[in-house]
């Protein structure tokens, strides 16, 4: 049994139970604790330490929670066998261990089996412009706030606020004004399960007679929202700027649906002079912008512009984000920021209404936000998708003839490849077993650059990126 000579400190800033989590965690990564090896019971433990039996229960679900350790009804807290991505297993278990690991394993291991099962087969969703990479999700930080919040906040359990959370949309606030330039209250901060939520709102509050603008190509959930409401939609196409403002006049349309960042599916980023054209139309008359930030954490080519709302003199740009795509889908998490003159519509139409998130949710987001695990993760995952991308360029540059555009944010980009036409590069890749999706799918008034595809990485292993380049080119060649 492995002695725990450690020290904890009761002054600290780290609260206790956390210290002897990651003590614990790092003897495991290091090899210090091996596979398979049990850990004094909790009543040892405490003796050993000098601690409640509170910080021990504590720090042992959340290695639980991890995929440290797991445990074992009436036997104890035992190692698992720790898997480094890209590495395989620590070399410190012996094949019996793996064997008896394989049928002891915790559920979330069994589920960690079969994705990866799932991810030998052929590709799936692994090369869907949705998926993201979820082994990078910080499991142990989420769930020791999750933890701390459930236990200590009971009145969660009543009424929230419609808007959210107030610490959340101060969190909120801090965070868009610091990394996206965004000028805001809290008190203009919206908080909703997911993106489809807020657009259904805003499409409320705009009224029957509205006429929204969209690119063309372009994301195809919010025309889904529009059509199902029976709303005017006026397919505006893209140049290499983006949307034209021109076209909006000629068009009557009162509200432009936006994706300026990386403009989805072309990943073009509007310029500034672009985007003050558009504001300077909306700034003409009763009309709006609604710029959906939806990627914008993620660039790896010159510095990011700021958001349309922060050059937003006038008041008429809707900016809105969620954490579907920096942390993880089924984060149902959305929010979006009202200017002064929308502020009273919506509480007048939806101020006595329920909050469609979770108070319990909205309250980790917040301390996950405040407390600096999010700026955390996003630097830790932004390296990883950047390196994958550049592995990925690198691997789809020995295809001869392959264009790739769009590639300079976000976690997707285009494939051109002139020697075959769209239908055939799909059926050729999908016999392969890698399903794309091709350009024209998202595309409704104008006619798409031919033989264009549209690959996202977010949810492919880096480990598996010469695979995929290798399927593709034999499969085109």
């Amino acid at each position: 049994m492995f002695s725990f000579t450690l020290t904890l400190d009761p002054k600290g800033k780290t609260p206790m139970y956390d210290q002897l989590y990651a003590a614990v965690a790092a003897a495991i990564r290091e090899g210090a604790l091996r596979c398979g090896e049990r850990l004094p019971s909790k009543r040892e433990l405490c003796a050993q330490l000098g601690v409640s039996r509170a910080t021990v229960e504590t720090a042992y679900e959340l290695l639980c929670a991890e995929g440290y350790v797991e445990s074992r009804p009436r036997s104890g807290y035992y190692v698992e066998d720790y898997l480094i991505s890209g590495q395989g297993t620590v070399p410190n278990c012996s094949a019996g261990n793996l064997l008896a690991n394989q049928v002891r394993y915790s559920d979330r291991f069994r589920q960690r089996d079969l994705r990866g099962v799932e991810d030998a087969a052929p590709y799936g969703s692994l090369l869907s412009t949705s998926a993201v990479d979820v082994s990078a999700f910080p499991y142990a930080s989420w769930a020791k706030l999750y933890k701390e919040v459930v236990y200590n906040s009971p009145e969660l359990l009543q009424r929230g606020e419609p808007q959210g959370e107030p610490a959340l949309r101060a969190a909120l606030a801090r965070l868009l004004s610091e990394y996206r330039g965004v000028g805001c209250a809290p008190e203009q901060v919206v908080v909703g399960s997911g993106m489809e939520t807020l657009m259904g709102q805003l499409i409320t509050l705009f009224g029957p007679d509205a006429v929204y603008a969209m690119e063309d190509p372009g994301y195809p959930a919010m025309e889904r929202s529009l059509s199902a409401r029976g709303r005017a939609i006026r397919w505006v196409p893209m140049d290499g700027s983006g949307m034209d403002a021109e076209a909006l006049e000629a068009g009557g349309v009162t509200v432009a649906y936006l994706t300026p960042s990386h403009q989805f599916p072309l990943g073009i980023t509007m310029p500034a002079s672009r985007r003050s054209q558009l504001l300077h139309w909306a700034a003409a008359g009763e009309r709006w912008i609604i710029e959906d930030d939806y990627d914008s954490e993620f660039r790896y080519g010159g510095r990011p512009i700021s958001s349309m709302q922060g050059m937003d003199r006038h008041g008429r740009v809707i900016y809105a984000g969620t954490f579907s795509r920096s942390l993880a889908p089924a984060i149902r998490l959305a929010y979006m920021v009202l200017p002064g003159a929308l502020l009273p519509r919506w509480q007048a139409l939806y101020g006595r209404q329920q909050p469609t998130v979770s108070r319990y949710e909205q309250t980790v987001m917040a301390r996950f936000l405040a407390e600096g695990y999010y700026g955390r993760y996003l630097r830790r995952v932004g390296k990883l998708y950047a390196d994958r991308r550049a592995a990925l360029l690198t691997a789809l540059g020995e295809i001869p003839g392959l264009e790739v555009s769009g590639a300079d944010g976000g976690i997707h980009f285009l494939l051109c490849l002139p020697r075959h036409s769209e239908g055939e590069l799909l059926r050729r890749a999908a016999e392969a077993g890698l399903p794309l999706r091709g350009l024209s799918e998202f595309c409704h008034r104008v006619s798409p650059p031919a033989s264009t595809l549209v690959l996202g990485f977010g949810g492919l292993p880096t480990e598996r990126v010469g695979e995929v380049a290798m399927r593709l080119r034999a499969a085109w060649e």
